[in-house]
């Protein structure tokens, strides 16, 4: 996604109260793998990333994005469709271990004939073919861009003609496609820091995120449509923010509408970190009245019996490697803040700071403590919930007890089961 010209514009021009700028100063965090996904094989993951900065010299020239950045959703327990000759996915096979087993979605203003492309395998999303703590060489570098050719994650992707007037004399069209597609659609870590919300999700779940990814690549691929990226109408966060939005998670997120509607509402990728984190962990459950008024929360729980806010989702910051011999690695990425209700800034330095939005154990321990609380509170007469225009009170406040008591005891199963010791 890149803001480099649009988001100066508009601070100046629409009297926001912040565009702010920022450097990587978080400590840099990261999952136990093995054991998140023996307790969730299944789970979606936003990552807002930094602007990049190619080094001259190095291959092809990269005109860098800006601060705005770009955004990448990891699905685990996804596979891509390898003999499909298109970008397609489907839910892995079942009966083996999901650890390390997603495909990674990138959206980019290079493609004509889709929306999205797949790179498999979540190291190879994140790392390329470059081992922790090797650093970044012209070596790897090349060898990560052929590895990407042989898996074919651009198999049947076609780019607007114009992307190509940069191209090197003598080199291939095919070459300069996985190059410039480096450090945005694959090997994210080469040129890019990230910050990343992860969210637990059920197979079924999965599943219609699935469908609904492939739908929204249909019209591209059959020649329908050609796809136009817009920082404002159609930009990487909205694929991202749409695709959660398909089981719940939160409101959809128009496309293509009016450009100064557009500008005055559009989704930045930091913010949109921010604001996952905060559906997820912070959606107030002990407070079903709060709750009930929640819109997408109350359907989300008389449709499927879920709320957002859930054990497990967590929060991974990582900076882009270093040594590197490709990419500046003094990266920014900004927040798009709001004059009225932007402490996006505050928010960000809290996820942090607290251990149950990055530890696993004490997330899960969080958790139950406030099911604890919940459930220790005398029950909520229906008749006591106000506004009753949509939806079955009585419905509602069964539903909440019930799903509270079944996450408490779910979650003191896995706080049990947790090896002793181990980091989360």
């Amino acid at each position: 996604m890149r803001l480099r010209a649009v988001v100066p514009m508009l601070c100046a021009s629409l009297g926001l109260a912040a565009c702010s700028a920022a450097h990587f100063t978080v400590p840099e965090s990261s999952a136990n793998e093995r054991l998140y996904t023996s307790l969730f094989p299944y789970y979606s993951e936003f990552c807002g990333l930094s602007e990049i900065k190619k080094k001259p010299g190095h291959g092809v020239e990269i005109i860098g994005g800006g601060p705005g950045g770009h955004s990448v959703l990891y699905l685990n327990g996804v596979c891509r469709v390898t003999d499909a000759g298109y970008p397609r996915i489907a839910l892995c096979s079942e009966g083996a271990s999901m650890e390390g087993r997603g495909v990674g979605l990138s959206v980019n203003s290079h493609f004509q004939n889709a929306n999205w492309i797949a790179t498999e395998g979540r190291d190879f999303l994140y790392h390329g073919d470059v081992a922790p703590g090797e650093g970044l060489t012209e070596i790897g570098y090349q060898r990560t861009q052929t590895k990407a050719q042989r898996m074919g994650i651009l198999d049947g992707v076609v780019f607007h003609p114009e992307v190509f007037d940069g191209k090197p004399a003598g080199m291939s069209d095919h070459d300069y496609m996985y190059e410039v597609s480096v450090a945005t659609d694959y090997a994210i870590a080469f040129g890019r820091d990230r910050y990343c919300a992860r969210v637990p999700m059920e197979r079924t779940e999965m599943g219609a995120i699935v469908d609904y990814l492939n739908q929204l690549n249909e019209p591209y691929r059959t020649g329908r449509k050609e796809f136009e990226w817009d920082v404002l109408r159609n930009n990487c966060s909205h694929m991202v923010h749409n695709a959660l939005a398909s089981v719940g998670l939160w409101d959809k997120w128009p496309t293509d509408r009016f450009v100064l509607i557009a500008a005055f509402d559009f989704p930045v990728p930091k913010n949109e970190f921010v604001n996952l984190m905060r559906r997820t962990n912070d959606l107030p459950l002990a407070d079903p009245r709060a709750l009930y008024e929640d819109r997408m929360a109350r359907l989300s729980l008389l449709r499927d019996g879920r709320v957002a806010t859930m054990p497990g989702a967590l929060a991974e910051a990582e900076r882009a490697i270093h040594p590197n011999d490709i990419y500046d690695t003094d990266l920014r990425l900004i927040f798009y803040d709001e004059p009225v209700f932007g402490h996006y800034q505050e928010w960000f330095d809290r996820i942090f700071a607290e251990r149950r939005y990055t530890d696993l154990r004490a997330n899960l321990a969080y958790f139950s403590a406030l099911y604890a609380t919940v459930l220790a509170t005398p029950e909520i007469a229906a008749s006591s919930l106000q506004h009753a225009d949509d939806g079955d009170l009585a419905t509602f406040s069964l539903r909440y007890r019930n799903y509270v008591t079944r996450q408490k005891d779910e979650v003191d199963r896995w706080l049990s089961e947790l090896p002793a010791g181990e980091p989360g």
